[in-house]
C-alpha cells in the first residue's frame, strides 16, 4: 500500500569491539535485520568480514527501502566470523543495537553503545551508522514554443501539443512527457515543465530523444517545390536543475514539529459512559488514544527535543468554566509541551475528568495557533522547521468558513494538517477540506496554494493492522513538505555532500 519514498544506503563502522579470539583480534561482520512483526526479524543485508580488527569501517553499504510513514525497526548485529558457513548461529556475537530507520536518517551520524543483550553493554564497543539517499536529484526544465504552424482543423486553427519519447530496452520508443493542448493557436507557447533526468534519459546526456511534432509534412514537400516546413519549434530554455528530496531536507537538519488538537465537544458523549468516544476502556484505550499513538509514534523520530504541544477544543475549562477552543491539555498555557507521545497520552487522561464537554466544534483557532508558529519559522527563510497538526474529532464542524480561510492561509506556510475522524458521524465537511477532489477555496474564492489537509475516518481502520492508520495519514507529508520548500526556492539547511562541521 505504501510507496517507498526512496532507497537509503547505510555506512557502518565500529570501535572498541570486544575480543573473542585467543591470540588475535576478532574478524567482524555486521548484519542488518528488519522487524517483520512481533518478535520476528528478517535479514536484509550484511557487510563484508574484516580480518583482525577491533575498529572496523565496512566498505560494503547496506541498502534499505525507506518509508516515512512507517516505523521501521532495525537491528544491527556484529559477529566475529571464524568459519566459512553463512549461518551466524555458530559465530561469536560481539554486540548489537536496535533502533528505527527514522532515528538514523534524522541524525547526521547515529552512534550507540553495542549491547550483548538489553542493558548489558558489550565492553566499550560502539557502532556508528550514517545514511545516504540513493538517487539522481537532477531534473530537466524545458520551455518550448512554436511558430507559424499549419492549420490542421477544417474550420478553426490547430490545437497543438508535444510528446517526448526515449528509447526503451526493446527498441521501441517510450512516452516520457506529453504537454498540455493549446486550443486554436498556430504560435503556441507551452507551460514550462520539469521531468526527472532519470525519467528523461536515464541520466545519460548522450541518449537520443524523439519529439513527436510533425513540422515537416511529407505530402506538402512533394507537391510544392518551395515548401520549407509547417512551422518551427523553438526550445526557449533547457536547464538541468537539482530537485531536493524529503530526505535531503530531513538529513539537512529540518525538524518536524508535531502538535495535537483533541475534540472535547458534547457530541462525543459523557466520558464516563461506555458508548462515549472519550470512554477509556478497561484495557486503557479509546479511538482518540489509538490515533495519537499511531501517528505520534512515526513523527516523534523526526523531532529532537520530543516536546509536543497538545491542545483541546470545545470544552468548558476550569476554574471559570469558559468555553475554550485552544486550551493546553496540561492546563499550562505558557508551557503546553508534553514530553514524548506518552506525555500527550498522560495529559489527555488527566484532562478528561477535569473539563466539561461542550461546543461548538471550531477548528480555526487551533489551526491559526499552529500557523502563527509556522509563520514565525517561515520568516527565518530557511528549511529548518516544518509543522504537522493532528486534529482528532468526532465530526460536524461549526466554523467551516473560518476553517477554510485558516487552511488557505496555512497552505502558504511550512505546515500540514491531518484530521482523523472518530465515531460514526457524517464527515462530508472533512472530505471537502481534504481538497483531494479539487482545490480547496476560501469563502472569498482564494485557492489553497498547496494541498495540505489529509482526512481519514478512523472506523475504516478498525480491523486493519495497527500501522495502517499512520501509513495512510502520513503518506502525503513528505510530498507536502517538499512542495512547500520548492515553492519557496529553499535548499536544505545543510546541503547533501557538504562537509559536516
Amino acid at each position: 500500500m505504501a510507496q517507498c519514498v526512496t532507497k537509503v544506503e547505510l555506512s557502518i563502522s565500529c570501535e572498541n569491539l570486544i575480543d573473542k579470539d585467543v591470540g588475535s583480534k576478532s574478524d567482524p561482520l555486521c548484519v542488518l535485520l528488519q522487524n517483520v512483526g512481533g518478535d520476528q526479524w528478517a535479514e536484509l543485508d550484511r557487510t563484508e568480514k574484516i580480518k583482525n580488527c577491533q575498529k572496523p569501517e565496512f566498505s560494503k553499504k547496506l541498502l534499505i527501502d525507506y518509508y516515512f510513514e512507517k516505523v521501521q525497526k532495525l537491528k544491527f548485529g556484529v559477529y566475529d566470523i571464524d568459519n566459512k558457513s553463512y549461518d551466524l548461529n555458530d559465530d561469536d556475537y560481539l554486540g548489537g543495537v536496535e533502533c528505527t530507520l527514522g532515528q538514523i536518517v534524522s541524525s547526521k551520524t547515529f552512534t550507540r553503545p553495542l549491547e550483548l543483550k538489553k542493558g548489558k553493554p558489550a565492553g566499550k564497543g560502539t557502532i556508528t551508522i550514517s545514511a545516504e539517499e540513493i538517487k539522481d536529484t537532477r531534473i530537466v526544465s524545458l520551455e518550448i514554443e512554436a511558430q507559424n504552424l499549419d492549420k490542421k482543423d477544417f474550420l478553426g486553427k490547430s490545437d497543438p501539443f508535444l510528446e517526448f519519447y526515449k528509447p526503451s530496452d526493446g527498441g521501441k520508443w517510450q512516452l516520457i512527457y506529453r504537454s498540455e493542448v493549446i486550443k486554436n493557436n498556430l504560435n503556441p507557447c507551452w507551460r514550462k515543465f520539469s521531468v526527472p533526468l532519470q525519467t528523461f534519459c536515464g541520466g545519460d546526456f548522450n541518449k537520443p530523444i524523439k519529439v513527436e511534432f510533425e513540422c515537416i509534412h511529407p505530402g506538402k514537400k512533394q507537391k510544392k517545390k518551395s515548401y520549407k516546413n509547417s512551422g518551427i519549434v523553438r526550445i526557449k530554455s533547457c536547464k538541468i536543475e537539482t530537485e531536493y528530496s524529503f530526505l535531503d531536507y530531513i538529513m539537512g537538519g529540518c525538524q518536524i514539529n508535531f502538535t495535537v488538537g483533541i475534540d472535547f465537544t458534547g457530541s462525543n458523549g459523557d466520558p464516563k459512559s461506555p458508548d462515549s468516544l472519550h470512554y477509556i476502556s478497561p484495557n486503557g484505550i479509546n479511538e482518540y488514544l489509538t490515533a495519537i499513538w499511531s501517528v505520534g509514534n512515526v513523527v516523534q523520530d523526526y523531532d529532537t527535543d520530543k516536546l509536543f504541544p497538545a491542545f483541546g477544543f470545545g470544552a468548558q475549562v476550569p476554574p471559570n468554566w469558559q468555553v475554550s477552543h485552544e486550551f493546553a491539555l496540561n492546563f499550562n498555557p505558557n508551557n503546553p509541551y508534553c514530553q514524548g507521545i506518552q506525555g500527550i497520552v498522560d495529559a489527555y487522561r488527566q484532562a478528561l475528568p477535569q473539563v466539561r464537554l461542550y461546543g461548538p466544534t471550531n477548528f480555526s483557532p487551533i489551526i491559526n495557533h499552529v500557523a502563527r508558529f509556522a509563520a514565525h519559522s517561515a520568516q527565518q527563510g530557511t528549511a529548518a522547521q516544518y509543522f504537522v497538526l493532528l486534529i482528532i474529532t468526532d465530526g460536524e464542524i461549526t466554523d467551516l468558513d473560518q476553517t477554510r480561510q485558516a487552511i488557505v492561509n496555512a497552505s502558504k506556510l511550512p505546515m500540514s494538517i491531518i484530521i482523523v475522524g472518530v465515531g460514526n458521524a457524517d464527515f462530508k465537511a472533512m472530505e471537502f477540506l481534504d481538497g483531494d477532489n479539487g482545490v480547496l477555496k476560501s469563502l472569498t474564492g482564494e485557492p489553497a496554494v498547496r494541498d495540505i489537509v489529509q482526512f481519514v475516518p478512523f472506523r475504516q481502520f478498525l480491523n486493519a493492522p495497527r500501522e495502517a492508520l499512520s501509513q495512510t495519514v502520513l503518506a502525503e507529508v513528505p510530498k507536502q513538505l517538499v512542495s512547500y520548500y520548492k515553492m519557496q526556492g529553499w535548499a536544505p539547511v545543510k546541503l547533501p555532500g557538504a562537509k559536516q562541521e
